[in-house]
This record gives structure tokens, sequence and C-alpha cells, in this order.
């Protein structure tokens, strides 16, 4: 009989916390599947953010270390830099990413980093309850925006790709979603593209990931899927946003 599907060897078989829907369980795999097929799983060290994915250590079979909350990309400097074989990334969410990790993740870029990033964005706050995030919609509905973002109060999302596409630092930065399995597929390709940068040394990766948070979204799975192609990819376009080869994936 042959094996067509599996769990990657780069998961565990622990079954995980994330609300019906989510898209973290799906971006955890293309990550897993990619380092299954680079064949780094032995000399891979992730870093875990605070939000969502805080138990991510429970679900990659590898070394993971944890961070404080935006703290990652310091924590993956440091040991990119004692480890310069190992291949270093960090998973961070929308919160921890870009708000209070902001210096964290430019300042990375800016020293053109060898390590990856993958930035889960799902325009809200999913582990604390839903509050309004850095990279919410105008006029979307969360706790702390009840009625809707204001751009005169709360001022505007931030389009963290597109700003740190700007930094001489960073060597690759693109944008994927995972509402769709063609979409999946480009996603994987792309995170691949990421780890394959690292190895060659080339600097500081990021692969921005459109998520869903159908809890805090209020909506259901599928209706969660539909709302993130419908409303959120026009205000965060999918693509390469910098490279230093050219090109798409």
């Amino acid at each position: 009989m042959i094996t067509v599907f599996e769990r990657p060897k780069s998961l565990t078989s622990a079954k995980t916390h994330y609300c019906p829907g989510c898209t973290h369980g799906i971006i955890h795999r293309l990550v897993a599947e990619v380092i299954d097929e680079l064949g780094v799983r032995e000399k891979t060290i992730g870093v875990s953010p605070v939000g969502c994915s805080v138990l991510a250590y429970n679900y990659f079979n590898l070394d993971m270390q944890q961070a404080a909350h935006g703290r990652a990309p310091a924590v993956a400097t440091g040991i990119k830099r004692v480890n310069r074989d190992k291949i270093v990334f960090t998973y961070q969410g929308d919160g921890d990413l870009a708000s209070i990790g902001t210096a964290e993740i430019i300042h990375a870029a800016a020293r053109g980093e060898n390590f990856t990033t993958i930035f889960v964005n799902n325009a809200i706050y999913g582990m604390t309850g839903g509050q309004m995030a850095p990279t919410t919609l105008l006029e979307q509905v969360s706790q702390t925006s009840p009625q809707g973002r204001d751009p005169s109060l709360q001022g505007y999302p931030i389009r963290m790709s597109e700003m740190l596409a700007t930094i001489e630092g960073a060597a690759f930065i693109a944008r994927v979603s995972v509402h769709n399995p063609q979409e999946v597929s480009k996603a994987k390709k792309t995170i691949k593209k990421a780890f394959e940068l690292q190895q060659a040394g080339r600097g500081f990766t990021l692969v921005e990931v459109l998520s869903t948070c159908p809890t805090n979204w209020g909506l259901t799975p599928r209706e969660a899927l539909k709302w993130l192609a419908d409303k959120m990819i026009p205000v965060y376009p999918l693509g390469v946003k910098k490279t230093l080869e050219g090109g798409e994936i």
C-alpha cells in the first residue's frame, strides 16, 4: 500500500486547542511539511509567541523556545547568532508582532538577521477575547471598536509586509492566504522559499499568512473563509512584496 497522506514528522500527535475553523492548524502543517521536505528537523529551532499559538511548542516536533509577548524576534536573534548552523523561525500573530512586538520585528529586519518569521494575520486579538488589533480593518467590529474601527479615533490598519519590504536588511517579504486549496498550495511554496533563503544565508525573511478567526469575527468557519477573501485581501493584497532574486514564487 502506498502512503499518500500522513502527519508530518515535524508535528506531534497532540490535538490542538484551536477553535473550529481557525486556520492555525493549516499553517502549522505547512511549516512542518516544509521542514520535513528540507530535511532540517533535527537542526531547526522555533520560537513561540504569546497569543493563540502560544502552545505551538506542544504541536511542533522540534526544538522550541517560548518568548515573552512580542519578543520572539529578539529571542530568535540571540538563538541564531550563537547557533549559526541552525534553522530558526518565529511563529507570531498580528497582536504579538504588529503591536507590542513592532520594534523587535522592524529592527530584526533592519539588521538583516538570518531567520524566518511566519506572521499570522487574522485582523484581531484572538486569545484575549477579540479586541481591535493593529491589523483590524476599517469599520470592523471588535470588543474595543464596537461601532467599527474609526480612523479618526483608532487610526488605520498597518500593512506590515509593505512596511518591512522597505527595509534594506529584509531579503524576502511575502503575503499569502490559506482560504482555499489553491492558496494553501501557494502558501507552502512561499514558506519553503523563505526557509531556503535562510539556509543560503541571505538574511531576514518573513511570510505573512492571512488567517481566519471565526469565533471573534462572529462567523461560521465557512463564512469566515469568505470574509477573508472578500474583506481582508483587498486591504492586504497577496504576493511577494520584496525579494533579492526578483520574480514570483
